[in-house]
């Protein structure tokens, strides 16, 4: 069994992403998240699937807490092998207007967190030659918008660092990739929508025709699944040359 970490996995993609890892059986999972049923979800799944879990709710914001989560999922499990940088937030305003402790916010659990995991979990992958680190980016990881500086800084910011890891884990078998995913419909896109109604004085159904999905090809919400499938592709032993890539997963936004 190989074991992958997965940060902000208790909602959202983070939970799609660990529960496709979770029907391979072939990993134990370590979940991550702020949820206070956090550890009932992780056993859960952990049922369901017959795999080994453990929860941890270490801050993104608090290296230390990221180091000691890496730690105790060695100690339980003997090693980490992927690790997917999953959390993040958002905030959406004007330069002029952006508040800056949400900048550093943004970039610290976007990008920041990304690099301290990365590297508490380097050593080991290079002494065993095996390693996959997957970055969940966005389609804004490869293009911009307005009103989403800090989150646009961060995830070209991921997609750099992504190609960074590629380029030195390429001799010890330690591939780096990043997804780059248009709209999923989770819950905090979900609240958004009836948010951002609200502000434009327009249906929530033209919410996501006019806004969410306008630069999209395809006019459907990405679904969870289909980006846990592809992190399970990054993840495999023959995925050994599948690496420095930002793979858009967008509709077609990209495409434009």
């Amino acid at each position: 069994m190989k074991t992958v970490l997965i940060t902000g996995s208790s909602s959202g993609i983070g939970l799609g992403i660990a529960r496709e890892f979770a029907k391979t059986k072939q990993f134990n999972i370590i979940f991550n998240g702020l949820e206070t049923n956090g550890p009932e979800i992780a056993n859960e799944i952990g049922k369901e699937f017959g795999i080994g879990t453990m929860f941890s709710n270490a801050n993104m914001l608090k290296p230390e807490e990221l180091r000691k989560m890496v730690d105790d999922g060695i100690a339980k499990f003997g090693k980490i092998d992927v690790l997917v940088n999953n959390a993040g937030i958002q905030h959406v305003s004007a330069i002029e207007d952006f508040p800056e402790e949400k900048w550093n916010a943004i970039i610290a659990i976007n990008l920041t967190s990304a690099f301290h995991l990365t590297k508490a979990v380097w050593k080991g992958m290079k002494e065993r030659k095996f390693g996959r680190i997957i970055n969940i980016a966005s389609a804004h990881g490869l293009v911009a918008s307005e009103f989403k500086s800090a989150y646009i800084a961060s995830k070209h910011g991921i997609v750099g660092f992504t190609k960074t890891m590629a380029l030195e884990g390429a001799p010890f078998n330690i591939t780096a990739n990043a997804i780059c995913p248009g709209y999923v419909k989770t819950p905090l896109v979900e609240k958004q929508i009836v948010d951002q109604a609200k502000t434009h004085g327009i249906p929530e159904s033209e919410v996501i025709s006019k806004i969410m999905l306008y630069k999209q090809a395809v006019k459907e919400f990405v679904t969870v699944e289909i980006l846990g499938q592809a992190a399970v592709l990054m993840a495999s032993d023959g995925a050994s040359t599948l690496t420095g890539v930002a793979l858009p997963i967008d509709g077609g936004w990209n495409a434009q």
